[in-house]
């Protein structure tokens, strides 16, 4: 196998012979099964329940017209489960295993269902294998094939050892070539889907299926109390049973199971638009609950871009430029190449590949991988001589591994101090001569180093970084600073972002000796933990969840997983990260920036915010609506509004006024000075609810003063319904102008807050109540009357009149905060 690995249009004819790289999964739901999940919907069934009793008493164009609407909401509502599964199926592709391939001689890393037969693909610790292959180069490498065998010990391999898609990368690094992908793959073959997507039922769906059982119990017993009183009173049975269809179908909120769904789904969608990927509906939820985003220095607040600045021997410090490197420095350099991979993925291996090249006649025999316990790499090369020994790592490892005396320690500590006050990483460097005849031992330390000197790398600070960091925190969302290095290190870059230094920075060794309790209480106060390793990341999640904090973590390693599992929110790295942490994680950072992380906080608020004002006027429009279905039933003389034709012909209005308009809302510009919002809170609470009520309750004042007053006036039935009906249908386009903003007037959100879909719903919506009135078969189908100029002046007036006390609280707000 060549170095260079498939060509581009290699790769692209094989993906077309043998399909995309997927395995057998749930076909998705066709049209006629989507169908049938509508139309099993309370609602639809009460229309056609309503169209056949209309059929039975000889109304056959009330009953036309009743199943035209049926068919309507039935595309609306296909339209919108359309939307709800492309979104879902979107974030499946955009949240799949990727693969680093070699293709025209480059490094490169696609999406798992392009790897094709014959694709070079390198694997590290924490990687999900995409598809069978065999080894051809192998270093330290076990993987975990449970998946497969059920076995929970990873297994050693080798080069020429096979490889199977699904397993996993444990430790060590190695290159495979494919051999077959997809169906024909041994996790294919036995029919196994793996579902990167987990479709739950969140906190908020669980809440609104409670409302909504409530409710449709409710509804049931107003219908039979409807049927039963208009029987008794009016002794027309068959028109009973309409209006008591009419009440439940006036007071099923149908719409919130179909707007919580939409929602989430097309929320998650747009998000993934801009680089951030929820894994998991209920992290969009908690996104507007966070108050503490812990997040990696390296990668996440800097660029993860390292380069060699300095280099420090025996004292002497050299500043390097892009001239030659002096030949008493060359050796340090050489031996921080020879202590790093040879396919360099760090960004700080890569740095050393960058400035030294190797030397002929070298070969790899022994590498000894960093580990938590002793942070330093090292590798064993023959030459011709003998072997030679290199290693990098931190300071105090290097100089435990050349056996320094405490005076040589405290000097290199010093020097280590002062370049990371500076800003810079450290990194010691030590080198062994060991002989041809010797036996390697198993662990470096039995190996006789000799201390060459300190290397001083920088990674600048992300473009962006200081201002989220701020944005952050007047949303009231601490972010603490996590890292590896020097606590000199961490306070340089802390202060450059803008973070809080006061309380000083804790240790990843203080931690260990601390209490949870003590932890705990520290974890008030400090945002800035330095010399930490992955395993104590869980220990920061459960303190921080001690002090009832919301907790969002970051995390790209094996050793991440357990603490993105742990908090509230776990943020994997997509680019940088491995399968295991994007697995374990509930968000996905596509490009490992500090500032999509910011970004997907307001994105999460402002999808919950549309949410809630979407639900806010699906509660508010019911409340007329059910009304003047209700009220009429109780006076004889009175006659029926609100019939199951114009009820249906509402929701013509309330589905896509809350399900587009409201979606598609942009956010409020304060969001982010807002403090977080209680994660126990339900989506409604006192005020909100009462608030939505309220606007109800004021709609259905003025519908029911215009319906007296036209009784009064010795008006016709159908002009009595046709004025109500004309108030009630433009009292809920200005409910939905109202809710748009809990803050802004109606025409100051037209000014300020683009919306493209508000046209559409308040042209149609005027529009159809146009027609419905001029058409005489239109307006004789739903037995309504002609409006003359000065009757339509009070149907505006009234319709929007009904949200003026609203608007009137928005402008006195507006007016104390001034």
């Amino acid at each position: 196998m060549n170095s260079i690995g498939l060509t581009k249009g290699e790769a692209e004819s094989r993906l077309l012979a043998d399909g995309p790289n997927v395995l057998p999964s749930a076909k998705p739901r066709n049209l006629p099964q989507r169908f049938i999940t509508v139309v099993r919907e309370p609602m639809l069934t009460l229309l056609v329940a309503a169209g056949l009793i209309n059929f039975i008493v000889s109304e056959p164009l009330d009953a036309a017209v009743l199943m035209l609407t049926v068919f309507i909401v039935v595309g609306i509502s296909l339209y919108q489960s359309s939307r709800t599964e492309k979104a879902l199926e979107a974030l499946r592709d955009l949240s799949s295993p990727r693969a680093l391939v070699v293709r025209d001689g480059i490094e490169r890393r696609i999406p798992g269902r392009d790897v094709v037969r014959g694709d070079l693909v390198i694997l590290s610790e924490g990687d999900r294998v995409p598809a069978d292959g065999r080894f051809i180069s192998a270093s330290n490498l076990s993987v975990d094939e449970s998946l497969l065998t059920g076995e929970s010990l990873s297994r050693y391999k080798n080069v020429n050892d096979p490889v199977f898609s699904g397993t996993l990368i444990v430790t060590g690094y190695g290159r495979v070539v494919i051999e077959n992908t997809g169906a024909r793959t041994e996790l294919g073959k036995i029919g196994t889907a793996l579902q990167s997507i987990e479709i739950e039922r969140t906190h908020l769906q669980r809440e609104i299926d409670r409302l909504v059982r409530v409710i449709y119990i409710g509804a049931l017993v107003a219908a039979a109390s409807v049927v039963v009183i208009y029987g008794v009173t009016r002794n027309d049975w068959v028109e009973g049973s309409l209006a008591g269809i009419a009440a439940s179908m006036a007071l099923i909120p149908e719409e919130f199971p179909v707007v919580l769904t939409l929602f989430l789904a097309i929320g998650a969608w747009r998000m993934s638009q801009k680089g951030v990927i929820a894994r998991r509906a209920a992290v969009i939820e908690t996104l507007g609950s966070a108050t503490v985003i812990c997040v990696d220095k390296t990668g996440t607040i800097t660029m993860n871009q390292m380069a060699v600045h300095e280099l420090k021997i025996d004292g002497d410090l050299l500043v390097l430029n892009n001239g030659p490197i002096p030949d008493i420095y060359r050796d340090i350099t050489q031996t921080a190449l020879l202590a790093s991979p040879i396919n360099p993925f760090d960004p700080m291996d890569k740095a050393f590949h960058a400035i030294a090249t190797y030397e002929q006649n070298l070969n790899l025999v022994r590498e000894y991988p960093i580990t938590g316990k002793f942070m330093a790499m090292s590798n064993v090369w023959q030459t011709g001589e003998g072997y030679v020994a290199a290693s990098k790592g931190a300071p105090e490892a290097i100089a435990t591994l050349c056996r320094l005396n405490e005076r040589e320690v405290e000097t290199i500590l010093k020097d280590v101090d002062d370049a990371t006050e500076r800003g810079f990483r450290v990194l010691g460097v030590a080198k062994a001569k060991i002989a041809i005849t010797s036996v390697l031992p198993d662990s470096p330390t039995e190996l006789e180093f000799t201390y060459l000197g300190l290397v001083h790398l920088h990674d600048p600070v992300r473009p962006g970084v200081p201002e989220a960091v701020a944005e952050c925190a007047r949303a009231g969302v601490r972010t603490v600073m996590i890292t590896g290095d020097y606590p000199g290190t961490a306070m340089s870059v802390a202060k450059e972002v803008g973070l809080n230094c006061d309380a000083g920075v804790i240790t990843g060794p203080e931690l260990g000796k601390m209490s949870d309790l003590e932890l705990a209480e520290r974890i008030k106060s400090v945002c800035i933990f330095a010399r930490m390793v992955p395993e104590q990341k869980l220990r920061l999640v459960r303190a921080l969840k001690l002090d009832g904090e919301v907790v969002g973590m970051t995390g790209d390693g094996v050793n991440d997983a357990p603490a993105l599992r742990a908090a509230d929110i776990g943020i994997a790295m997509g680019g940088r990260g491995t399968d295991v942490a994007r697995e374990a994680a509930s968000l996905v950072i596509t490009d490992d920036d500090f500032t999509s992380i910011a970004s997907g906080i307001r994105q999460g608020r402002g999808i919950f915010a549309n949410l809630q004002k979407a639900m806010s006027y699906i509660i508010a429009v019911h409340v007329p609506i059910f009304g003047m279905a209700l009220i009429p039933v109780f006076v004889t003389k009175w006659p029926l509004v609100l019939l199951p034709a114009q009820i249906a012909f509402l929701e013509l209005i309330i589905d896509p006024a809350s399900s587009i308009v409201f979606e598609s809302e942009q956010a409020d510009p304060t969001i982010m000075n807002r403090k977080p919002r209680d994660v126990n809170a339900k989506i409604f609470d006192r005020r909100s609810l009462g608030f939505s009520i309220a606007q109800g309750i004021g709609v259905l004042f003025f519908v029911l003063a215009v319906y007296i007053w036209a009784l009064k006036s010795g008006k016709s039935d159908d002009l009595v319904r046709t004025l109500s009906f004309g108030t009630l249908m433009l009292g809920n386009i200005a409910l939905v102008l109202v809710n748009r903003s809990q803050h802004l007037s109606i025409f100051q959100t037209f000014r300020e807050r683009r919306n493209k879909t508000i046209k559409w719903v308040l042209g149609g919506g005027v529009g159809m109540l146009f027609l419905l009135v001029n058409v005489p078969i239109m307006r004789e189908s739903f037995n309504l009357a002609y409006l003359n100029f000065s009757e339509w002046i009070l149907v505006l007036a009234a319709g929007f009149g009904s949200v003026l006390w609203f608007e009137i609280y928005k402008l006195v707000r507006q007016t104390r905060r001034v």
